[in-house]
This record gives structure tokens, C-alpha cells and sequence, in this order.
């Protein structure tokens, strides 16, 4: 079974549940447009959920003193270690105060400070308490809540269990809609003259992951094949303290935000001694990929005889269990009481920095085709993301993404698909890896620490293990676009010859502001293979 059997209509397709997605969503109706919602999974199961600590934006009245819009951008900027696009930094942040705002008149509830005004908390790379946040840790649930309440009384319709295999596109290559796989895997399309990716990252490229079993990089691989670049893919961000529950662990593993650590909890070895004293002036509380680098390097000289895992001591925080809730549950079920026992914790696969080139109005270079949230390389984390500005940038992209599909639809520069559209699209036949060699390779060689012999040994794997195949279930799109995204990070990573931010080389352990800062973007070549491009292009789009 080859082509779509079924067929549905919209102005706008969403593809994916998360802040991004659904803000984007709900912004589109407002405005008049028919939208539709797909999700692989069920509407709650994708990454927004699980994010712990907060959204960071500089409220009106509600702030440090001192503290400012402008301090916020110069944090982000530091964090993204000389590849952020000033202009894209600027923007986001400065829209942040309105997307918190309309995110609590669409019903999220964040926590209040005992003094009035909303409870605020500082992470890694702030310079200030700026981060809001809801449930304790919870924030990532409630905002999730919130909008899929906002999505269902707001008529969103959202089709669960679809998985987004294709883009449909006319001749002249414009996106004009979606094939996707049902619950059954029956293929269909959803026609339509924009399709938003909202998709998430690929966080299980590696064995070990704070992110769910969705994130597989589906619309990054999409994206790629309907002729859009991607840019800064070889940065992935490591969080440096998810919970450690034994050597070997694989799949999602519970997080330890970093707000822990704001909240005055240190990192120490196995035999008490701190370890990031002395190694940033921020000490335990620099920036991500800092912190990640400095326990990898830690653990291997293994104090105390612990090579895998270091630990956070929170037992200074005397309402740990009323703060941080969600990790004092995950803790106690891993037999460790936080209140009297240091916290065993290891960097684990987090966060796509790069992605899809798009603007901050998540147009990309496709006519049709929009991204926003993690999918999406704005140029708003460049190197390194700064904590809590993921959620952030989902709220304010996925407004200004829904914004730009309307003035594009009222400009008549997209295209429809024609009505036999249905029957005109093939399922695409790829390049698929086995899931659990990809893994293994890319968290032996092509995590925090790379150089170029093991990067060759993760090209040599895949192209050995990789059968073309055609994708008509679920798991062949994911393992699919799994097979893709390494491929193009380890091109990416491989050519970059330098350490900067979220990219560690063994081999190269200087940052070259001579030749390096710059994005380097990857396109598929005619074969479907991903091949560096000209950076200039993402340059010039961000």
C-alpha cells in the first residue's frame, strides 16, 4: 500500500502537541484560520511536559533590580558562545513578557512569590532571578495542561496517533500538505497551503535521554526532504544532571533541573570535593554545556573509584520535597532521600540547539513549510542554549509562526494542492539504520567528547547497517529520521575542528574565533544524503 487512501483539509497544518505546536495552534484560530493538529502519539506525550524549570523572560515590574530585557539578551548571547543571530536573540526575548501574558489568559498558573507577583528562580548563565515557574518544577506540565485545555475548548482539532511522514509538495516544490500514516498505517494527506513543524528534538539519537521515546527528529528528517537546510545540528546540549540510576541506563531518564542548583545545591565527587569550583567564575552555576564538560572530564578520572556519575548535594534546601516535587519523587523511587543524601547524577542527551533554518516568524526557505520550538534553528541559541529559554521561544515563535502563515495566505504566495491530490503522493522510500547500533555509536563517539576517529567510526556503522527502506509504519519514519540526523551531525561535527559551546572535541580543545564562528548548514543531496552547504545560507535566512 503506496499511496494515500484518505484525505482532509485545512489552512494550517500543526505537526506536533508541544508549546510550539500549540501555541501556534491556538493563535491560528483566533485569526480565522482552520487548523489541524497532528501528534505521532497522544496530545500529551510529547517533550513540553517534562521540562522542570521554568520560562525565562524579564516581566514588567516583576524583576530584579537592575535586571533588563537587554541583560537578558547579553546572558543568551554568552551562553551561545559566538553563533547566536543578535537580531533573532532580541526579538524572541523582547516577546517575551506578551507570551507569558497570554499564556495565563489561556489558563496556566505559575507560582506565586509570598510577596506578591509571580515566584522567580535563577539557572546556569542568568545573571539574575528571571525564571517563572509553575508546580515547583512542574512548569513544563502545567504550560502543556493549559494549552491542550485552551486547544479543546478553542475547537482545535488535534488527530492523535498520526505519525508525519512527507511533505506534500507541487511541482514548483512549494509545500501544499502532509502525508501521514494513521493508527492503522493507513497512509493519507492532509492538504493544506502551510505545514508548521513543531516536532521536538532528537534527544534519542543517544541511549541515554532526558527527552520521551517521540523524540526522534522526525521533522528535522521532513524537513530536510522537502529541500529546507538545517543549521547547527552539531550542537546538541548534554543537561548536566539527570538522575543517575545505574551504569547502563537507557531511554528517558528523570531530570534534576537546573534550578536546583539555583536554588543553592552544589556538585561534588564521590570522595565530597567540589567540582566545578575553579572551573568558571559562576562555578556551579555556568552555563550548561560548561557545567556538562567539566563532570564528563571529572568522571574520567574517576575520584573515589565512580567513573559514571557525580552528585548533586541539596541537602542545604530545606523545602526541597515543597520546591522541587517532581524530582524529590523521582528521587525517592530511585531509593535516595534528598534531604539527607547527596543526589547521584550524570550528563544525558537534552536538547537540539540547532535544526531547521527559520526566521523568528518560523518561515524556512521552502514556501509552505514553517518550524518552531526545538525543531527549529532560529539563531536564538546559537552554540549552547541558555536555561528556560526553550519554552520561551516555543511561546513567541509559535505566535509569530501563526502570524506570518495568515499574512502569507492574504499576500497569495502559497499554493494548494490540486484536488487529485490524493493518489499523487507516494509513500518515500530512505536510508534506515538499526536503532540500538545508532545509538550505541553515536553515545560512544559522538556525545560530550568527539574527535575525527570516532566520528569515522559512527559513519562506518551507519553505512553499514543502513538498508533502504520504504516508510510505512511509525518506527521506520523514526528510525528513518534518526538515520539522517546522525549522519548530519556527525558531518557537521566533524568538519567543525574546534571546541565551542555545546561541541566538545578531543582532538581540537580550542575555540577558533578566527575560522569558526559560523553556522554550518547541511542540505540532503540528490541521493538523500545529508552534505554541507554554504553557511552563508543560514546566515542570511536568520
Amino acid at each position: 500500500m503506496n499511496t494515500p487512501l484518505w484525505e482532509a483539509r485545512a489552512d494550517l497544518v500543526v505537526v506536533g502537541t508541544g508549546v510550539a505546536g500549540l501555541t501556534a495552534a491556538l493563535r491560528a484560530r483566533e485569526l480565522g484560520l482552520r487548523v489541524l493538529v497532528v501528534t505521532k502519539a497522544f496530545g500529551e506525550d510529547g517533550n513540553t511536559r517534562w521540562a522542570q524549570g521554568g520560562v525565562a523572560v524579564v516581566l514588567p515590574g516583576e524583576h530584579d533590580e537592575g535586571d533588563t530585557v537587554d541583560a537578558h539578551v547579553r546572558d543568551t548571547l554568552v551562553a551561545g558562545a559566538g553563533l547566536c543571530d543578535e537580531a533573532a536573540v532580541e526579538a524572541i526575548i523582547a516577546g517575551g513578557p506578551a507570551a507569558v501574558a497570554r499564556l495565563r489568559e489561556r489558563g496556566a498558573v505559575f507560582d506565586a512569590a509570598p510577596t506578591g507577583g509571580l515566584a522567580r528562580t535563577r539557572e546556569g548563565g542568568h545573571s539574575a532571578f528571571r525564571v517563572v515557574h509553575a508546580g515547583g518544577d512542574a512548569t513544563g506540565a502545567e504550560v502543556e495542561r493549559a494549552l491542550l485545555a485552551a486547544a479543546s475548548d478553542g475547537r482545535v482539532p488535534v488527530l492523535e496517533q498520526h505519525v508525519a511522514v512527507d511533505a506534500a509538495r507541487t511541482p514548483l516544490g512549494q509545500v501544499c500538505g502532509l502525508l501521514v500514516l494513521d493508527g492503522n498505517g493507513v497512509p493519507g494527506v492532509l492538504s493544506a497551503p502551510a505545514v508548521l513543524l513543531a516536532s521536538g528534538g532528537l534527544g534519542q539519537l543517544y541511549q541515554a535521554t532526558s527527552n520521551p521515546e517521540v523524540a526522534t527528529g522526525d521533522g528535522l528528517a521532513l524537513a530536510l526532504r522537502a529541500g529546507a537546510v538545517a543549521a547547527d545540528v552539531e550542537f546538541v546540549q548534554f543537561h548536566p544532571t539527570v538522575l543517575y540510576t545505574g551504569r547502563g541506563a537507557r531511554g528517558r531518564c528523570p531530570l534534576v533541573t537546573e534550578a536546583v542548583r539555583g536554588e543553592g545545591a552544589v556538585l561534588v565527587d564521590a570522595t565530597g570535593a567540589r567540582v566545578m569550583r575553579g572551573v568558571h567564575p559562576l562555578e556551579d552555576l555556568a552555563p550548561r554545556d560548561v557545567v556538562a564538560a567539566a563532570i564528563t572530564r571529572h568522571m574520567s578520572a574517576a575520584p573515589g573509584g565512580v567513573d559514571d556519575h557525580v552528585f548533586l548535594d541539596a541537602t542545604g534546601i530545606s523545602d526541597f520535597a515543597r520546591r522541587f516535587p517532581t524530582v524529590h519523587a523521582a528521587c525517592l523511587a530511585a531509593g535516595v532521600d534528598p534531604a539527607g543524601q547527596p543526589i547521584p547524577v550524570a550528563p544525558a542527551a537534552h536538547f537540539a540547539c540547532g535544526g531547521v533554518v527559520s526566521d523568528v516568524d518560523g518561515r524556512t526557505g521552502v514556501t509552505g513549510l514553517y518550524a518552531a520550538g526545538e525543531v527549529a534553528r532560529t539563531g536564538l541559541h546559537g552554540a549552547n542554549r541558555l536555561a528556560s529559554n526553550s519554552l520561551l521561544e516555543g511561546l513567541v515563535v509559535g505566535t509569530r509562526a501563526a502570524e506570518a502563515v495568515v499574512a502569507d495566505l492574504a499576500l497569495g504566495v502559497l499554493a494548494r494542492c490540486s484536488a487529485s491530490g490524493v493518489g499523487s503522493v507516494e509513500l518515500p522510500t530512505a536510508p534506515v539504520a538499526a536503532r540500538d547500533s545508532l545509538q550505541r555509536v553515536m553515545s560512544r563517539y559522538a556525545a560530550i567528547g568527539r574527535d575525527a576517529e570516532g566520528l569515522a567510526v559512527v559513519g562506518s556503522v551507519l553505512d553499514l547497517s543502513t538498508v533502504d527502506r520504504k516508510l510505512d509504519t511509525r518506527e521506520l519514519v523514526e528510525d528513518a529520521a534518526l538515520t539522517v540526523a546522525a549522519r548530519a551531525l556527525i558531518a557537521a561535527a566533524a568538519e567543525r575542528e574546534e571546541s565551542r559551546g555545546c561541541h566538545v572535541r578531543t582532538d581540537f580543545t580550542e575555540r577558533d574565533d578566527v575560522w569558526w564562528p559560523r553556522s554550518q548548514v547541511v542540505r540532503l543531496n540528490p541521493s538523500g544524503q545529508p552534505v554541507l552547504a554554504d553557511p552563508v545560507v543560514a546566515r542570511g535566512v536568520a
